[in-house]
């Protein structure tokens, strides 16, 4: 007895026609059962945040709801649930929303919702939302619901609720759990686990990776899965592809969450065959007494100006325009002033803009006026008074408010999660009777390492994988190798303080290696490399996306019989 779940959408913006691809992909023999969409993101939280301050009804991602014009009646036709977390943070008003274009369609749609994540907001928050389990998806599905709409679940939950309905598991089928919790992650962030940011997409016809298809599991009762996609549809299922997707987002061995405690540690990967990649052997354990709770918050106003320098003493130009902003700034100066120069010039270039550096300022304060007016008379006052061949990318404008992602964590027990049931019948989730605070693991054994032998210096990512992903303020970068003989020298030679040394920017944070041999992995977390998370706009890359490709870039000495 086999679940096939599909996903077709990993965050708020993702492909329009996805669910048209997956509802309508696979044939008679491949249908799905299930459709996901993911479209929660921590920046996600704030935009929706914010358009509720403006109209109370809103708060949901409005994009589910044009898709669904097709989708519902597609998903009617072949008898497809669809489980999302579009409900943001009003899920009711989405529900509401559905069984209205439901009954305009004609559909005898049945649409349920699970609410009680919202938290009171305090301390100034504009959201307050704790990441419940998908024990409320499975009581909403067991009711007959055809479509369940969640506000803030966690992402894995979209596939662990559906898994827990259909195959009737109990609470405590932690090992059953922890697999659906492995496959939900692998789903959760779409194209991304079929070739999407792919680290080795080189080694493949580019073709592939022109329109990746949507990934899907076949999850089976014992909570092993097979992670594949529609028959015909691009992209590659792999397991590179399925290992850089294990390690997006996640930190040590114990992966904890509402439902279960995911042992990633005992993950086993299989290439079964073409575009299909087995998980098995995955281990889990209680969840954890509390819930993580998402503050979202407005953290004050920004604004930047990027100043053009271009061909001789770019250094001499920066210092000079960087110290009459400074001096024009000194009577109102903003609580934070940061400057970066980014030395995109090369000498004897034959075009203007490879000739040209970026000076860029960035200012953030709790008053809208002082990132206003002040730095705009500040940057554009100099133009005819500064280095020669002054000019910006474009004027700065009024400033713009930005967010800020905190975490906070409550008991279980005080968060009231509910299935509220087509007919509107309330149907409170228990708690979970066992529970176990996550603990690291002691650093499992390494593997003999290779012997000595000559090297050569090349970028890292001639051999190893990588991918990076933002988690609050806080950074990871998970990089993998593909043999064992690459993983006799990566599990020695990628120690915390060579990866301080390749990655300067990080030479002052607490950085934490994890061990994850069955993986061939190492999972990097980097304590507040974001500043206040993605929103605040604290760094060149506030999600850190590109941090892992960064680490590849970078020169090391690899032995000669690994290249």
């Amino acid at each position: 007895m086999v679940l096939r779940i599909g996903n077709a959408s990993g965050f708020y913006g993702d492909r329009f026609d996805a669910v048209r691809e997956m509802l309508t992909g696979g044939g008679p023999e491949g249908a799905i059962d299930v459709l996901t969409g993911d479209y929660l993101a921590e920046l996600t939280m704030l935009i929706l945040g914010r358009d509720q301050l403006k109209d109370p009804a809103s708060g949901y991602a409005k994009t589910f709801l044009c898709q669904m014009e097709e989708g519902l009646g597609l998903a009617h036709d072949r008898g497809i649930r669809i489980v999302t977390n579009a409900g943001g943070l009003n899920p009711a008003g989405l529900a509401e929303a559905l069984r209205v274009l439901a009954a305009k369609l004609g559909l005898p749609t049945r649409v349920a919702h699970v609410e009680g994540d919202r938290l009171p907001a305090v301390g100034g928050a504009l959201a307050a939302n704790a990441y419940l389990g998908g024990a409320g998806i499975a009581a909403c599905l067991a009711a007959g619901a055809d479509v369940v709409v969640t506000g803030r679940v966690t992402d894995a939950a979209l596939v662990t609720g559906p898994a827990q309905w259909h195959f009737g598991w109990g609470p405590e089928e932690y090992d059953r759990l922890a697999g659906a919790v492995v496959a939900g992650h692998v789903l959760e962030c779409g194209t991304q686990a079929t070739g999407g940011n792919y680290a080795f997409f080189r080694e493949h016809d580019p073709a592939l990776f022109r329109r990746p298809g949507f990934p899907l599991a076949e999850l089976h009762e014992d909570g092993s899965a097979v992670i594949t996609k529609h028959p015909g549809t691009g992209g590659l299922v792999d397991v590179g592809t399925v290992t850089a997707q294990l390690l997006y987002e996640t930190a040590g061995a114990r992966y904890p969450g509402p439902d279960v405690t995911a042992r990633l540690d005992s993950v086993r990967l299989t290439q079964e065959g073409p575009d299909r990649v087995r998980i098995d052997g995955v281990r889990g354990e209680a969840p954890p007494p509390t819930l993580k709770v998402g503050l979202s918050r407005l953290g004050g106003f920004r604004n930047e100006v990027v100043f053009v320098l271009t061909g001789l003493d770019i250094e001499e130009k920066a210092a000079l325009v960087r110290g009459q902003v400074e001096d024009a700034l000194a009577g109102s100066r903003p609580r934070e002033v940061r400057w970066e120069l980014v030395r995109t010039d090369r000498s004897d270039a034959d075009t203007e803009e490879t000739a040209s550096a970026l000076l860029r300022l960035v200012v953030r304060d709790p008053a809208p006026e002082a990132v206003g007016r002040a730095l705009t008379g500040a940057a554009i006052e100099l133009a005819l008074a500064s280095y020669p061949g002054f000019h910006v990318t474009a004027p700065p404008g009024k400033g713009a408010p930005y967010g800020v992602f905190e975490s906070a964590y409550v008991p279980a027990a005080d968060v009231p999660h509910a299935a509220v049931l087509a007919d509107g019948t309330r149907v409170p989730v228990p708690v979970p009777r066992r529970t176990r605070e996550p603990a690291p693991v002691p650093e499992p054994a390494l593997p003999e390492p290779l012997p000595p032998g000559p090297t050569r210096r090349v970028p890292l990512g001639r051999i190893v994988g990588a991918r990076s992903g933002d988690k609050g303020g806080d950074a990871n970068v998970g990089v993998w190798v593909r043999t064992e003989e690459e993983w006799r020298w990566l599990a020695h030679a990628l120690t915390v303080e060579r990866v301080r040394e390749l990655l300067p920017e990080t030479a002052d944070l607490d950085v934490t290696r994890h061990v994850l041999p069955r993986l061939r992995a190492l999972n990097f977390t980097f304590a507040g490399i974001l500043g206040e998370g993605v929103a605040s706009q604290a760094r060149f890359d506030p999600q850190a996306k590109a941090l892992g490709e960064w680490l590849r870039s970078r020169a090391t000495d690899i032995p000669e019989g690994l290249l």
